[in-house]
């Protein structure tokens, strides 16, 4: 099968409802991984601005990879941040689990990344937590994509500058390695949006594909900040993983609905050759739901 499998909607169906129907009520943002014959997923839930935002991570796990039982919620309070963003679930070498955990940083436009780690999907513990991801008074970090290859880990993390305060939903993708998945180093910005195009005020990688020599990756996209939380998802390719370059002139795949919102793509192989793809997808009333599409 090609890596550049794109959406279809109209095969979807729906993984997880948004807790209440209607605009500004989201469950989405996820990040799946395929481990002992099952879907592990982690997504977030969130409520509209002035409501508490991302309230909450669920860690989930599936048979099937459509419908999902909870095996734990992390909730802001616990992680000490005024909203969560997307998370990133990985199983490491040796068998542990980790949760990258997005976090705002109180009373600011401050993001940064802290980790969990536990043997278990089901023993995240906030207790435990640590920075691994500070950004900085300039720069706030977030939405971590996550994989290893060669050896090593790989990590592209969405960062907004934030000395305009006008201007922080602005955002680019950057590129980290890192020998162990928690010290990383920082190799500059991968990708970022176009001048003048669908994608012009932002691109933030949401998954990450290797074929060769080739590096595909998909991203969120928008031209201005009103489309902001409703991104449409393009293609960048590459040969090295820290300089990509956006495919065509238009989104590869959005919703019909309101803003069009299809964002925060993720994939999952499995066995067989076959490709299960998990994203967020806008509604006609407003809400987001995490809709999922076997290949």
């Amino acid at each position: 099968m090609s890596i550049d499998v794109l959406p279809e909607p109209g095969r979807s169906v729906v993984a997880v409802l948004p807790p209440v129907a209607g605009e500004g009520h989201w469950a989405g943002a996820p990040s799946a991984v395929a481990a002992d014959g099952r879907i592990y997923l982690a997504y977030r839930l969130r409520r509209p601005v002035g409501e508490g935002r991302g309230y909450a991570i669920v860690v989930a796990v599936s048979a099937d990879g459509e419908r999902f039982e909870t095996l734990t919620t992390i909730t802001q309070d616990e992680m000490d941040t005024d909203s969560l963003e997307r998370p990133a679930l990985v199983r490491t070498p040796e068998g542990r689990w980790r949760l990258y955990l997005s976090c705002a940083t109180r009373d600011t436009k401050h993001w940064r990344v802290e980790v969990l780690e536990a043997d278990d999907p089901a023993a995240f513990d906030p207790r435990e937590r640590r920075t691994v991801l500070p950004g900085d008074p300039k720069t706030g970090v977030k939405d971590p994509v996550i994989l290893r290859k060669g050896g090593r880990w790989h990590l592209w993390a969405c960062c907004h500058p934030l000395q305009d305060p006008g201007e922080t939903d602005r955002m680019v993708s950057d590129y980290a390695t890192s020998a162990d998945g928690l010290d990383w180093t920082w190799h500059g910005t991968a990708l970022t949006g176009r001048p003048g195009a669908w994608d012009s005020r932002g691109a933030r990688i949401t998954a990450v594909r290797f074929d060769g020599d080739r590096v595909l990756a998909y991203y969120d996209g928008r031209a201005g900040a009103e489309e902001n939380y409703e991104e449409r998802t393009g293609l960048a390719v590459g040969t090295d993983p820290a300089a990509l370059t956006p495919v065509g002139a238009a989104p590869a795949a959005s919703s019909p609905h309101r803003g069009g919102g299809l964002r925060y793509l993720d994939l999952v192989d499995l066995p067989g050759g076959r490709v299960r793809l998990y994203y967020e997808y806008t509604r006609a009333d407003g809400a987001h739901e995490l809709r999922t599409e076997l290949r």
